[in-house]
């Protein structure tokens, strides 16, 4: 199977593995997949007539309780003993922050899987910033952020006019603004990992343990969400509303344990597997939260033109998995080729 560890076992050790396997695997399907359920149910759905609408309140829980998963993991299990980059983790975790506001505040003007789809445009902003820096993508790229972009164009046009699903101008410009803050938070973590370097001159590959960054990146991110919260009347609207509806404070409660448990199996598939496992469990889980969020919700239905247009966004999607899966194997034989010519001159 693509993607399996890193290093190879053997005899008892390739059971630990496949069993490693299945649970990463398992844990962010079903994390993330309960993660966008309860999602919903905190943004789209009506509590005695409103909606929620306290989005910073939602964030200063959810990023504080992944910050106190950190700081327990640090504390337990020790750090990694390498000098810690916080300025630049702290603000990486800022731009992350902001990402996810504004694409849990787009969850209440368009559907679910116009939200997906528009997140799946994440590579526009990335390839734009990267075409301005004077990088160069390869010609497979270019198509995938063009189709991709087309199939998300096709998904809104094909859109019910006047219906329950209809999406608006603003909700979209929401999932723009994630999209860029996604690109502020990538161009971020490539700072983190050139600052960790230079603060460990002497140290090989010198990299902060998960629960490192997971304390820092959530510990900026809820100290942010906590000053929007007041100046923005979040928190104290939100709490009254959790008040007057103990339902939405549960699901909030389970929304916030459902994102600590699919960061946990986030960092432990990066640490134990190639990042193909990655990209392959979290574009099956993309595709099968829309279809759920469908099926589920009568109002969320979509038209026959949107089926086509998350057709082709989900292919696409597809086609960069197994790019990836071909281009793995393929540094694989390169490997494989090189060490058997040094044992031969050996």
């Amino acid at each position: 199977m693509a993607g399996k560890a890193k290093s190879s076992t053997s005899g008892g050790g390739g059971g630990l593995t496949e069993a490693k396997f299945a649970i990463a695997v398992s844990g962010i399907f079903f994390a993330f997949s309960y993660f966008a359920v309860l999602q919903e149910d905190v943004y789209r759905k009506s509590y005695g007539g409103e909606r929620f609408k306290a989005t910073f309140l939602v964030l200063v829980v959810e990023r504080g309780v992944n910050t106190l998963a950190g700081l327990l993991g640090v504390l337990l299990f020790g750090g990694s003993g390498v000098k810690v980059p916080v300025t630049e983790i702290l603000s990486s975790g800022v731009s992350q922050m902001l990402a996810m506001a504004a694409s849990n505040e787009a969850l209440r003007y368009v559907s679910f899987a116009t939200q997906v789809l528009g997140k799946s445009c994440k590579m526009v902003p990335v390839m734009v910033g990267g075409i301005a820096a004077g990088r160069k993508f390869p010609t497979s790229q270019y198509v995938q952020v063009m189709v991709i972009t087309l199939g998300v164009v096709i998904f809104n046009f094909g859109a019910k006019k006047g219906g329950a699903g209809e999406d608006s101008a603003y909700g979209l410009t929401l999932i723009g603004l994630s999209l860029v803050m996604d690109f502020a938070t990538s161009m971020s973590q490539d700072r983190v990992k050139a600052a960790t370097k230079r603060a460990n001159p002497g140290v090989e590959r010198a990299k902060t343990s998960m629960f490192e960054s997971m304390l820092w990146t959530n510990a900026s991110g809820t100290l942010i969400a906590l000053a929007l919260a007041l100046a923005t009347g979040h928190l104290t609207d939100g709490v009254a509303f959790c008040t007057k509806n103990p339902e939405v404070t549960r699901a909030i409660g389970l929304y916030a344990v459902a994102s600590v448990v699919g960061q946990l199996f986030i960092y432990f598939t990066i640490t134990e597997f190639d990042p193909l496992v990655l990209s392959t469990v979290t574009t099956t889980r993309k595709i099968f939260s829309t279809v759920y969020s469908v099926l589920r919700s009568p109002g969320n239905s979509l038209s026959g033109v949107q089926w086509s247009g998350c057709g082709v966004v989900f292919a696409m999607l597809g086609w960069e998995v197994l790019e990836k899966y071909l281009h793995s194997r393929g540094a694989a034989k390169t490997r494989m080729k090189l060490a058997r010519a040094d044992n031969k001159k050996a």
